[in-house]
């Protein structure tokens, strides 16, 4: 008994035909789109900060192994105006150094129960040495802070 018979439609062969064909075209759609490999951003799930546009210098970059270094991190949120403008002072090679800490639960990569734990309640905020540092730091504050005695001549400067 053919599904046309058990739903009791009645078709022609000639319609017969044309929902067969439509029916396999549909079938092998699905079966290629379930079979293609995940884009670029598939494991990407969550929202993003601007890019940052800033360059690193010598003393930027130097500042970033430091704390690196040392296990600092930066708590933020990927739409926080002051978190992007403490990273641009690094620049973007140097900033890739740090880690970062996203709080909100809609950003990539949350780890808003970390966040919680640490005590972070202001945005960014540094952990270095297992202290707490709320805020835009200048990144001579971070170098004192850290006790960093490497080249201090940062060329990315906090808008005034």
């Amino acid at each position: 008994m053919t599904v046309f018979n058990l739903l009791k439609i009645r078709f022609t062969p000639k319609r017969r035909r044309f929902l067969a064909l439509g029916t396999t075209a549909a079938s092998l759609t699905v079966l290629a789109a379930c079979s293609l490999p995940p884009g670029p951003n598939a494991a990407a799930i969550g929202e993003l900060p601007p890019p940052i546009t800033t360059t690193s210098s010598e003393a930027e970059m130097a500042l970033a192994d430091h704390l690196a270094s040392l296990g600092a991190k930066k708590y933020g949120a990927w739409w926080c105006p002051h978190c992007h403008a403490q990273q641009a002072l690094f620049g973007q090679d140097a900033f890739a150094k740090i880690t970062y800490v996203e709080c909100d639960p809609e950003g990539q990569n949350s780890q808003t129960a970390t966040c919680q734990s640490v005590g972070v309640t202001s945005y960014p905020t540094w952990e270095i040495n297992g202290e707490l540092y709320g805020g835009v730091q200048p990144l001579e504050e971070l170098a004192a802070i850290s006790g960093y005695t490497g080249p201090t001549n940062f060329t990315n400067q906090p808008a005034e």
